[in-house]
């Protein structure tokens, strides 16, 4: 039977895979395991819930509050915020838990329930592990004022606005004109109203969810309107956030794309000539361009790899008391500030810089030069034995020698598919692909089913 939790949570197809009954059951045991682990401080713990805008968030929402309170958890209800809003509001308003309903970039009939311990900290694969060998059980229900109280509460949110404009310390973006694509999803409100207090001209786009529109052909994994609309206005940078505001990619005055890379680039370079940049180590993933690993070595910056997923970039961070981290698909952590990925934060810190230096963002991108990458995926094999067979590694030793120092592969079974992943970077786009060509077959010749 496969794992209920996924690298980021119980995520599937909203009143089918997950279900409200899912949901009810999912919270009780989350309750009963924190509460036993010693993960809630007080007699009557406090959890905060917030969701994006999906129709669907508003039956699961009522299904996880009902189960916490039915479980003797008091909770708070932020409505719509961000993911990183409710992991921010846990740390700062000493809750016990978090609850974000969310499936972050996916399709709009998709829904998911993450998380978030004390501290505002993801959970452990032992934690939950737990949760879900708990869920069915027969337990003893609280009653009369055993049970948890239920209430609504904005006044945390507002506190997670301003957090966001204070972590830029001062520094005003008046003078700057962003274009904020905000996925129709959970920073609808809060993106505009950060960036507009800090001082910039916003001009939003696809900021009025529905319920069905999240992600629609908009955010930051379609980037076109956003890509457009900087143009048409003249503006100087556009911000696309995903549908929970955990990740943004952003776009430069031209349209050109800044990918996570080049924004880990600005921002870590900004963070070492303030001395703030420990152990001058930025955390990135296998996937992390080699282009960027150079550029930041140029400049005395080391580069730690950690496996791809935001959760694993953190757990190093943690391990190691580094400061930045992120992927190549936007999700930044900035650790003095976040306890995970937070787009708005990454978009301010990004105008900051542009605010403090008076460079434009295609400027300060040009501290790195991407190397072209191809990315082929190889399906119908088994991937379990991509690690092992001798054949198969043998050519990607021969093939990574010839690159040397000019490129690089990574061949890489999927944690979510039945596939294998080939990644080569190379001088030119087509020695890259012919690389990847050649890996594929090899992958298809040596893992045949």
């Amino acid at each position: 039977m496969a794992r209920l939790f996924g690298t980021d949570g119980v995520r599937g197809r909203a009143n089918e895979g997950l279900t409200a009954e899912l949901a009810l059951d999912l919270s009780v045991a989350a309750a009963h395991v924190l509460g036993e682990t010693g993960e809630f401080g007080g007699t009557k713990p406090v959890a905060l819930v917030g969701r994006d805008p999906r129709a669907s968030g508003e039956f699961l929402e009522a299904a996880v509050v009902a189960g916490l309170a039915s479980a003797g958890v008091n909770v708070v209800r932020l409505g719509v915020v961000p993911t990183p809003g409710v992991a921010y509001l846990v740390g700062a308003t000493g809750a016990d838990l978090g609850v974000m309903l969310s499936a972050s970039h996916n399709p709009m009939p998709d829904n998911g329930i993450k998380f978030f311990a004390r501290g505002g900290v993801k959970l452990g694969d032992q934690i939950e592990d737990a949760i879900e060998a708990r869920m069915g059980e027969a337990w003893q229900r609280p009653v009369a004022g055993g049970v948890g109280r239920v209430q609504d509460d904005g006044v945390e949110v507002e506190q997670y606005i301003q957090h966001l404009v204070d972590s830029i310390e001062g520094t005003r973006l008046d003078g700057l004109t962003v274009v904020v694509d905000a996925a129709n999803g959970a920073a609808s409100h809060t993106a505009v109203e950060a960036f507009t207090r800090a001082g910039a001209r916003v001009v939003p786009i696809h900021h009025r969810p529905d319920g069905l529109n999240i992600n629609e052909n908009c955010g930051s994994t379609h980037l076109g309107d956003l890509q457009r609309a900087v143009v048409a206005e003249g503006a100087d940078l556009g911000i696309g956030l995903d549908g929970d505001a955990d990740r943004c990619l952003a776009v430069d005055k031209a349209g050109n794309l800044i990918d996570g890379d080049q924004e880990l680039a600005i921002i870590g370079l900004d963070l070492k000539e303030q001395g703030r940049l420990p152990g001058d180590t930025i955390v990135a993933t296998v996937m992390s361009n080699l282009g960027f690993v150079n550029a930041m070595a140029d400049h005395g910056i080391r580069v730690e790899r950690a496996k791809v997923g935001d959760r694993y970039v953190l757990e190093m961070m943690n391990e190691s008391g580094f400061a930045l981290g992120g992927e190549q698909s936007g999700h930044v952590v900035m650790s003095q500030y976040a306890t995970t990925g937070d787009g708005v934060l990454t978009g301010l810190h990004l105008m900051a810089r542009m605010a403090r230096t008076g460079k434009s963002l295609a400027e300060l991108a040009s501290v790195m030069t991407r190397l072209p990458q191809v990315l082929v995926n190889v399906g119908g094999v088994d991937k379990a034995r991509a690690g092992t067979h001798e054949g198969l590694l043998a050519d990607v030793q021969t093939e990574s020698d010839a690159l040397g120092t000019s490129g690089r592969v990574l061949l890489r079974p999927s944690g979510t598919e039945q596939l294998v992943r080939v990644m080569v970077e190379a001088g030119t786009q087509d020695h890259a692909q012919a690389v990847a060509d050649r890996l594929a077959a090899s992958v298809r010749r040596n893992l045949a089913l």
